[in-house]
């Protein structure tokens, strides 16, 4: 939405100038265009011709065909804006092409961008149709434009524009690398000069990359959308849950890799009021003792406290092990007995969080 308030935001800048100032002219007089080529010298006979530098000759003959003066249209060519993650230009062609650089892995590089872009063309409401079988190919129905002057009582289309454009997909054998290219296939404009199928190579240009541009900001939209949902995925994941360990005993079950969940609980003991007495690596286990946290005076002020576990102040002992991708987290008492299920149910929620791990990994 933002996007299209900033284009409309530079659309009515644009109409605002062209009431003043025509962008397509140079500012000047181009009186240069009026004059003609000076004649020849003409050297009497018997008389030595004189040198005659032609460094800087510029001969009437050059321009016959394009504009001169005020018809010359002095605008910049637009630029491609490759503003989506990984996207790349060539600066050895001055076609509208951008190159689509794998960024998801668990998606289709080539059928991606294929998403966006129907997805663009829908929001402008206009159909798209795949030529080829491959789908490499694709084609728009007709954009439309109109200008109307006058009042609200008596208004008329005074310009009235449409164009087509094609769209081509190339991809590397590796498919890790999608190219897209915009070409103007068909261009209609009626104004009250007549009607008309030619457009100026620069407004032609202009318009390929304003459609190249649309696209990309596209791709940029939909890579923003897919890192919000994972986000949403991973912050609502349930990394942790209850269940049995290898000798059937009660435990807790974390989708964690077993050593990196080992090295990182000494984190979770710090917040959680653990303190690491002893350690056997060779078993992952851990002996602490367990002081349930006192929340003093500035901490609840300042919302600095950390959630507590509803357990008996003591010794414990926290054993690790692997199972399959996962890890499994068995507590034992200060007599060696595993923690039963109705205890390890009432502290779940502290554990969940804290084993999750959300922030660390």
């Amino acid at each position: 939405m933002n996007r299209k308030i900033f284009y409309f935001s530079l659309l009515s800048v644009a109409v605002a100038s062209c009431s003043t100032v025509n962008n397509k002219q140079a500012v000047g007089d181009f009186e240069y265009a009026k004059h003609k080529e000076v004649s020849s010298l003409k050297i009497p006979a018997g008389l030595a011709k004189p040198k005659k530098a032609d460094t800087y000759f510029v001969t009437d003959e050059i321009n016959h065909e394009g504009p001169i003066g005020s018809d010359v249209d002095v605008r910049a060519p637009s630029l491609v804006l490759p503003v989506a993650a990984s996207t790349r230009t060539e600066n050895t062609t001055s076609a509208s092409k951008v190159w689509f650089d794998q960024v998801l892995d668990d998606e289709d590089l080539r059928a991606f961008i294929i998403k966006a872009l129907k997805g663009q063309l829908a929001s402008d409401n206009v159909d798209l149709t795949q030529i080829d079988e491959d789908g490499f190919v694709f084609e728009s129905d007709w954009y439309h434009k109109e200008v109307e002057e006058g009042s609200w009582l008596f208004k008329e289309i005074t310009i009235s524009e449409s164009i087509k454009y094609r769209y081509l997909l190339e991809s590397k054998s590796h498919g890790r690398s999608v190219a897209l290219v915009v070409e103007l296939l068909d261009y209609m404009k009626t104004d009250k000069a007549g009607g008309t199928k030619r457009i100026d190579i620069i407004d032609q240009q202009r318009a390929e990359m304003n459609m190249l541009n649309e696209v990309i900001a596209q791709v940029d939209f939909q890579y923003r959308l897919k890192q919000q949902e994972n986000r949403l995925l991973r912050a609502n994941h349930k990394f942790v849950s209850l269940g049995e360990n290898v000798s059937g005993e009660s435990a807790y079950i974390v989708e964690i890799d077993e050593d990196l969940l080992w090295s990182n609980l000494p984190l979770f003991f710090e917040d959680h009021g653990f303190t690491i007495k002893d350690l056997n690596e060779s078993t992952k286990i851990y002996y602490v003792d367990y002081v349930k946290p006192e929340v003093s005076f500035w901490d609840s002020i300042w919302g600095e406290t950390k959630p507590s576990l509803d357990l008996p102040n003591g010794k414990y002992q926290f054993q690790v092990e692997k199972m399959a991708a996962k890890s499994v987290v068995t507590i034992f008492d200060s007599e060696g007995n595993t923690l039963p299920d109705a205890t390890l149910d009432k502290i779940f929620d502290v554990m969940e969080a804290g084993l999750s791990f959300k922030d660390a990994f």
